[in-house]
């Protein structure tokens, strides 16, 4: 394996770095900061590749709130420049990821088989541009680098695994949470890059008629290379009344919501059978109401499920296990591709779904 010398930590603390910061709504800046300091159980990862997400648009926008200063990212692929003393089994040079969610692997929620909700407090294993440094940077502090960072097989590339930290586990979580069974009806509404991930994981356990929802052409085509058999866009026709027609008024037995509105979330609602899981994906912003007629008075067996992103390395190393096996390649999903230097640019397009855009990779 070949490695690459690291600076040594007296030298890197001298030494500053490019980072995508948040520095208001409205604005992500570019800006340099210290390379991180590395603690005992962390590692200091060199960013080969990492990308922009739906939540650091909602992070832009103000609608959910970070710390100004905070540089944001939470998908880092990249080779290990520095470990901390306590850490073992990695060694400079390697090539890892690390997935979105970063549990510490040792609190009760981890140990309980939460890791997302790691430290008890919601959301709590999100702390990669949440609430410590992300990845849209040059360097990225990886903390409990032993639960976090998976060695990355040879044969797979950078933008073979860019979706594995986030979109790939979440979208295939929001199927796993649906308990998709061999022969399931499944509906997925919006098909931006965690719907479509979320399409290949319904496909992957097992659903025979997938319904993808969406508006942009682009996106419904690529849902059904990835897997869809019926494709829905939601100007030309009412999805609701084109599923419970397609099922013959039965409806779907999974409903996945991968956009976080209201709007698709009662979609999904209105759609599935009685007893039928309601998966939840979407970030949401604002009051989230329950029509009455659609929840049948709270007495329709419905399962309402919500999901955020699973992670830690041995989930990662199940991820690259599927890309390895070619059973599913989500290369066609990087649409665009930028330096680090034209961060912001980057953010301008993807914010605006402008140019048929998916998910962007960002190389420092």
């Amino acid at each position: 394996m070949m490695t690459h010398p690291a600076p040594t930590q007296a030298s890197r603390n001298n030494r500053t770095m490019k980072a995508a910061v948040f520095a208001e709504p409205g604005r992500i800046v570019l800006e340099e900061k210290p390379i991180p300091r590395v603690g005992p159980r962390d590692a200091l990862l060199r960013v080969t590749t990492t990308t922009i997400c739906g939540t650091d648009v909602h992070i832009l926008k103000g609608e959910y709130p970070v710390a100004r200063g905070l540089t944001i990212g939470h998908e880092p692929v990249g080779v290990i420049a520095e470990l901390g003393e306590a850490v073992s089994g990695y060694e400079v040079g390697q090539r890892v990821l690390a997935g979105a969610i970063t549990p510490c692997g040792q609190c009760h929620p981890c140990l309980d088989g939460h890791q997302a909700q790691c430290g008890g407090k919601a959301m709590g294993g999100w702390r990669l541009g949440n609430t410590i440094d992300g990845c849209q940077a040059e360097y990225v502090l990886i903390p409990d680098a032993m639960a976090n960072l998976a060695p990355i097989p040879d044969h797979l590339t950078d933008e073979q695994v860019l979706m594995c930290p986030d979109i790939m586990s979440t979208g295939f979580g929001g199927a796993e949470s649906g308990r998709i069974r061999i022969g399931d009806t499944v509906a997925v509404f919006a098909q931006g890059p965690i719907g479509l991930c979320a399409t290949v994981g319904a496909k992957l356990m097992g659903a025979t008629r997938i319904f993808a929802v969406d508006a942009l052409p682009e996106r419904l085509a690529m849902a059904r290379s990835l897997g869809a058999d019926v494709t829905i866009n939601y100007k030309e026709r009412d999805p609701v009344q084109a599923i419970l027609e397609a099922t013959d008024g039965r409806g779907v037995d999974v409903a996945i919501e991968a956009l976080g509105t209201q709007a698709t979330f009662e979609s999904c609602l209105r759609v599935l059978k009685p007893g039928g899981v309601l998966s939840s994906l979407g970030v949401y912003s604002g009051k989230l109401t329950l029509p009455l007629d659609a929840f049948a008075a709270g007495l329709g067996d419905h399962k309402i499920i919500t999901t955020l992103c699973p992670g830690g390395k041995e989930r990662m190393r199940r991820l690259m296990n599927v890309l390895a096996s070619t059973r599913a390649d989500l290369r066609p999903l990087v649409t665009h591709r930028f330096t680090l230097d034209r961060i912001e640019e980057a953010y301008d397009l993807f914010a605006s779904q402008r140019d048929g855009v998916l998910k962007v990779a960002i190389t420092p």
